[in-house]
């Protein structure tokens, strides 16, 4: 696309123009005076135009009555106006987050609003240019109210929504007073899983498939047994004994842990993206199974470990990938 060309059609989307309200060093961005916009709606243009109809019939006609009437509706639509604008000004955006979901999922970001100036805020909205629909939320005086909008996904990797579009028609619905605010809110959009019923990346070998470590402990409490000759001091239960029914000592039982490694080198498939797909299965059924499992891939290696904290650096770590040469 030529530079003229591309000037033209970047000029067309013109709000881009408008003023965002962004953020600084002590505070998300707040709706000032200078980052509000106001217009009337459909509602208030077929508004407008009745009274201007009211007011051209009674200058016709003379009618004092009708010249009441108009001028008290006229006055009306700007006291609306100007609540509209209020409920919208100096509102601050203070948070802006949202956990992460898989390639396809829609994203629940969660937009945090923060009311300071002591009013009541009706029917605040807020959307994205990427969002399903705009929801909506009312904020009592000094405190927050959350909006949860759906945000579809498509890809892996870091994804941005962009800046937020927070609107409202409050009371009457005839202007529409509209704000943008620019926030760093980003999402982690996991890959994908590959279909299940493909083959497992469990194994006996050494080469990533899977290893097995023996891990014996004595952390699991399993019951009492009489005392044997060579138990540890450390092991006899002495409240038990002072029952005078005899000696017992504590008797512990490990439990042996498999470790499986999933490996890079060990998926298949057409093309890079695929292989991920096929490991981000593997990870997902490794922690479904509670068994301790390690990641391995070209340019990282995650130790075995089990827990939610583990799945999801694994799951991370496969968003983030950068694919091989």
């Amino acid at each position: 696309m030529s530079r003229p060309a591309a000037f033209i059609k970047s000029s067309l989307n013109w709000t881009r123009w408008l003023r965002t309200a962004r953020a600084d060093a002590r505070r998300g961005p707040v709706l000032t005076t200078r980052h509000i916009y106001i217009l009337p709606t459909r509602a208030g243009v077929l508004y407008g135009t009745i009274i201007i109809a009211m007011l051209l019939g009674s200058i016709n006609y003379s009618l004092s009555l009708g010249f009441v009437l108009t001028f008290l509706l006229a006055a009306l639509g700007i006291v609306c106006m100007l609540h509209t604008w209020r409920n919208l000004a100096w509102l601050e955006v203070s948070h802006c987050q949202a956990s992460p979901v898989f390639a396809g999922e829609d994203a629940a970001l969660e937009v945090r609003l923060k009311e300071s100036s002591g009013r009541m805020r009706h029917a605040i909205y807020a959307s994205c240019a990427a969002c399903l629909q705009p929801q909506s939320t009312d904020i009592p005086p000094k405190q927050s109210g959350t909006i949860t909008l759906a945000y579809p996904t498509a890809r892996r990797g870091w994804s941005e929504p962009g800046r937020l579009t927070l609107f409202t028609v409050f009371p009457l619905g005839l202007l529409q007073a509209w704000s943008y605010a620019d926030t760093d809110c980003r999402v982690l959009v996991y890959p994908r899983p590959a279909a299940s019923g493909r083959s497992s990346a469990s194994s006996t070998d050494q080469a990533g498939k899977g290893s097995r470590d023996s891990l014996l402990g004595d952390q699991d409490f399993a019951g009492l047994r009489h005392y044997r000759p060579g138990d540890s001091p450390r092991r006899i239960d002495w409240k038990a004994s002072s029952r005078e029914q005899g000696m017992y000592s504590k008797h512990f039982q490990g439990e042996p842990v498999s470790s499986v490694w999933l490996d890079w080198h060990e998926t298949t498939g057409p093309d890079g993206e695929e292989r991920i797909c096929q490991l981000v299965r593997w990870v997902v059924d490794a922690h479904q199974a509670g068994g301790r499992y390690g990641l391995r891939l070209p340019q990282l290696t995650l130790a075995a470990d089990r827990g939610e904290a583990h799945y999801q650096r694994c799951l991370q770590a496969l968003a983030l990938m950068e694919l091989p040469a």
